[in-house]
């Protein structure tokens, strides 16, 4: 078994175990190999210092890999990418209203100000309110940004 420090392309950087190189190489050409923060296939090494066992220390033991990739993990990690690429397109595209965001909805609502794509923080008393009042929104999980 071997261990790579791996990276995608978005420069997120994590650890896989193979069972050795030529499986490394084999599935990173079928792109089995995805980034478990963003799903990304571009995947390549990244720069990883070797082991070197000290002189005269006792043999340790090898440490247990980790389970390859699940098809439950590649689902995992697509769908986190959606939500992410949603954000973005969320961010992109409306104006944030921050915890005000009942209050801008129910403008918007009963035509005090003029139409537009607003997303902001609600607490669960204001959606419930919303929703008695018949104003149509939605709720996104949101996901943290990450600095890579």
């Amino acid at each position: 078994m071997i261990l790579y420090d791996l990276r995608c392309k978005d420069g997120h950087q994590f650890e896989a175990w193979f069972r050795d190189s030529a499986a490394y190489d084999k599935q990173r050409k079928a792109s089995a190999v995805l980034c478990p923060l963003c799903g990304s296939k571009k995947v390549e090494k990244a720069l990883m210092a070797p082991a070197v066992a000290k002189k005269g220390s006792a043999r340790e033991e090898a440490p247990v890999p980790a389970p390859a990739p699940s098809p439950e993990h590649a689902k995992l990690a697509e769908a986190m990418k959606m939500l992410r690429e949603l954000r973005q397109k969320v961010e992109e595209n409306c104006d944030y209203v921050g915890p005000h965001f009942a209050e801008e909805a129910r403008k918007i609502h009963y035509r005090e100000v003029d139409p537009r794509a607003i997303y902001g923080e609600a607490s669960k008393e204001e959606s419930d309110a919303l929703q008695e009042e018949g104003i149509e929104f939605g709720t996104i999980p949101w996901l943290p940004q990450h600095d890579s």
